[in-house]
């Protein structure tokens, strides 16, 4: 990965991992704005798949715990189905957005990133 790469790696961790912090304290409209940026990056053109395959091991970091049940439903469906699940949850996140509720929001944003999480 060049230079530039890793810069816009290092920037979506950054912002994940900040979102996270923000979210286990409570702050869920900053922890929300954190997770859109970066969501925002990743659809960009400038991430390729290099970027993204390194950002979904980070989230397989983040979230790793010893009883993960959206890990063993993952198991048994196939791509398709993940991602009609994971673009349900973005619709519901930006439905709950609308409605003001910061915390559903972030909270359908953090489940679909498990979706996609290796």
């Amino acid at each position: 990965m060049d230079e530039s790469g890793e810069l816009i790696l290092g920037n979506i961790i950054k912002l994940t991992r900040s979102s996270e912090k923000k979210f286990k304290l409570g702050n869920y409209k900053d922890a929300l704005e954190d997770k859109m940026k970066a969501n925002e990056i990743l659809k960009s053109k400038s991430c390729d798949k290099k970027i993204i395959e390194k950002y979904r091991e980070e989230l397989s970091i983040l979230y790793s715990s010893k009883f993960d049940l959206i890990f063993d439903h993952k198991l048994k469906i196939d791509e398709i189905k993940i991602n009609e699940i994971v673009k349900m949850l973005e619709r519901k996140s930006k439905e709950k957005l609308k409605n003001l509720d910061y915390r559903g929001a972030i909270k359908a944003l953090r489940r679909a990133e498990k979706y996609i999480s290796i």
